[in-house]
Formats: structure tokens, C-alpha cells, sequence
């Protein structure tokens, strides 16, 4: 999948994943799909801000405001599931908390599946595209799995600090019994 593709199947899963939420049958399966969700969110956002917004910031003529309005989604995104993270099973807040993250989720969707990514389409050629797809795929695998909201969100600062906030996400998610995704 080239990368505007891969973006979008993230869209996607994570809307599957809030229709899995609310279809969830016991407070413990609800758990776990917040606990994907957060996994999930986590990786897609720090990908985003390291491969995919530079390139933007770079090609887009006003790349730099656009980015920088989804910027600030993803750190009111972030800070919703870092409080989902912190949830135990059964949190009266689980229900609100998961419901805001949905809004801030579907209302950053919308920004750029409708405006970013076209512009994107149009700005950079389809070689290109399927390259940073390659390298999308290539860095999921290393990618944070945990919100962390008070880390940089911009290269180079973000180029540091990401593996070594997914090392230790990859050790929290493992000495907790968190499921793999």
C-alpha cells in the first residue's frame, strides 16, 4: 500500500475498533479494546508526526499552518488516551473518555482524508508514495504503543525520543500482559 492507502486502513481499523467498543459485552472486553486503541492510536500518531507531516510541511504551500492544526489534534487525542490508559477495568469514565476520543478521532479523520491527503496525492508522485508506504510499514513495528503527550511531536527532537519511548512502551506492554497488535 502506498502511504495515503496505508493511512487510511488505519482510519479504518480504529473505526472498526469503536464499533467494537460498543458492541463489547463485559467491562473486560471493553478493556481490551481500549487497550488496542490505545496501541493502535499511539503508533499511528507518532508515524504521522515523524514521516508523514514533514513530508507535508515540505511539499504542501501552507503545509506548515495545516500541520501544525494537526498537531494540536493529536495532542488533545493524545492526552484522552493517556487518561484511557491509565483506566482500570470497569472506570465509570471508560464510557465519556472513549466517546471523546471517538469525536476527536472521526473530527481529525475527516480533516485529512478531506483536505491533507489529496493535496498530498497531488503534491507528491506515486513512487514516492509507495516508498514512505514501504517505510511506514517498516517503522510500525517499532512505533510507540503508548500516548506520550509531553514528547516532541516534530523531527529531530521526536527522531530520538520515539525509540526510546517504544522500548519502553514494548516493556510496560509486555510486563502488563497487554495483547500484541
Amino acid at each position: 500500500m502506498d502511504a495515503i492507502e496505508l493511512l487510511k486502513h488505519d482510519h479504518r481499523m480504529v473505526e472498526q475498533l469503536f464499533r467494537d467498543y460498543r458492541s463489547a459485552a463485559s467491562g473486560r472486553q471493553r478493556r481490551a479494546v481500549v487497550e488496542t486503541l490505545v496501541q493502535e492510536l499511539s503508533r499511528h500518531t507518532a508515524l504521522e508526526e515523524l514521516m508523514v507531516y514533514p513530508l507535508a510541511k515540505r511539499v504542501l504551500p501552507d503545509g506548515v499552518q495545516e500541520i501544525e492544526e494537526l498537531l494540536s489534534e493529536h495532542m488533545a487525542a493524545k492526552k484522552t488516551l493517556l487518561a484511557l490508559d491509565k483506566l482500570s477495568v470497569d472506570d465509570d469514565r471508560e464510557e465519556e473518555l472513549v466517546e471523546q476520543l471517538r469525536q476527536e478521532i472521526e473530527d481529525h479523520v475527516h480533516e485529512e482524508e478531506g483536505e491533507l491527503l489529496p493535496r498530498l496525492r497531488d503534491a507528491v508522485s506515486e513512487q514516492d508514495l509507495d516508498r514512505l508506504g514501504e517505510l511506514l510499514t517498516q517503522a510500525r513495528q517499532t512505533a510507540p504503543t503508548r500516548p506520550h503527550p509531553h514528547a516532541p511531536d516534530e523531527p529531530p527532537a521526536l527522531s530520538l525520543a520515539g525509540p526510546v519511548a517504544a522500548a519502553y512502551d514494548r516493556l510496560r506492554d509486555r510486563l502488563q500482559g497487554r495483547p500484541r497488535t
